[in-house]
């Protein structure tokens, strides 16, 4: 298992913005302005910068800022057989707003790695340690219609096995945290404890490498802040998933903290588990100040041990302009600093 070095490692939970010269900026699911090999080197100079800014920003656990991909869930089903993206059906993702998915139309495999490459990439661009993240199962089949299994739970178990491989693959390339994104944790709870979680620790079965679950209440879109205006003032949605993620293989949960109605002390729920706390609200072009993140942190620490605590962002940036993002990543890495001298002081 991976050792940091660092006291309260910062990393962010995903999407970076992408530069306007690959893809529309500040959009989600924005399409690609080139084409074949021009792509493909876009693609890695985008990766390139999205990490020099968190290396300037003094960012501890990098990524590629999904640079490589066009969207969080849809890139990785791309790659797979068995699903039509010309076939398209509306369907209510999460529960909150509708969109044109792909339809899978026969058994489903993975015939090739989908971002192995990205990741050898990025791992021969840095020292740090990387993170890589791929979507849950449940978040998977949430993203699609189903006109072959006919279950949800049977098309899961198939995806966790397709991920999996992958996940596997992402190791031996030199990826350190392969952290799996379930937004859909946060709404489908029965189903959660039924064979959601169970299906997600298949989808890490083998790994050493740290493993994470990402659960947050999505993207700054105004579907998701409709939806978070209806949640009342404590949003407790956490509190149905986390007993059994306690107990469960993963390494890391990854919630969302600043900004929302979460009580901090569901964090006791998962006692013993490593956590990353997000301490920057992505849904607000407001930039946090340090001070701001580090009282969130401070908060979060009477929840979850010192060297357990991994200071994040509460979801990816990728609709957020890139000085808003630039801005909000240094505020991340000084908020951290401040705590850090804080628990050095104390430890001293």
């Amino acid at each position: 298992m991976t050792k940091f070095k660092t006291l309260l490692p910062t990393s962010t939970a995903g999407s970076l913005p992408k530069p306007s010269w690959l893809a529309e900026p500040e959009k989600l699911w924005s399409p690609w302005k080139l084409q074949d090999e021009a792509l493909n080197e876009g693609k890695q100079d985008a990766l390139r910068v999205a990490l020099q800014e968190q290396v300037h920003a003094n960012i501890d656990i990098v990524s590629d800022g999904e640079q490589t991909r066009q969207h969080f869930v849809t890139t990785f089903i791309e790659h797979l057989t068995g699903v039509d993206f010309e076939k398209r059906k509306t369907v209510k993702i999460r529960d909150r707003y509708d969109a044109s998915v792909p339809t899978v139309v026969g058994a489903v495999s993975r015939e090739k790695p989908v971002f192995v490459e990205s990741a050898k990439f990025l791992r021969q661009q840095t020292d740090r340690p990387i993170k890589w993240a791929l979507p849950g199962p449940m978040t998977m089949i949430d993203t699609l219609y189903d006109d072959h299994f006919k279950s949800r739970e049977k098309l899961a178990w198939e995806f966790a096995k397709i991920l999996n491989q992958e996940a596997k693959e992402l190791e031996a390339a030199g990826v350190d945290i392969i952290q799996f994104d379930e937004p859909a944790f946060n709404v489908f709870f029965d189903e959660v404890n039924d064979w959601g979680i169970a299906c997600l620790e298949r989808a890490i079965e083998g790994l050493k490498c740290e493993t994470a679950v990402h659960i947050c209440y999505g993207y700054g879109i105004k579907a998701n802040t409709d939806w978070k205006k209806t949640l009342g003032s404590e949003w407790r949605q956490y509190e149905q998933a986390f007993p059994k993620l306690q107990q469960s293989n993963l390494d890391i949960i990854s919630l969302e903290c600043h900004n929302s109605h979460v009580p901090m002390d569901l964090i006791e729920l998962i006692r013993g588990k490593k956590v990353m706390v997000g301490a920057i609200d992505v849904a607000s072009n407001l930039i946090e100040t340090p001070e701001q993140v580090a009282n969130t942190l401070r908060k979060a620490l009477k929840f979850v041990d010192a060297d357990k605590l991994y200071p994040s962002t509460n979801c990816g940036m990728a609709p957020l302009s890139r000085e808003i993002a630039r801005g909000k990543l240094k505020a991340l890495s000084a908020g951290a600093a401040i705590v850090r001298n804080e628990l050095k002081l104390t430890l001293a």
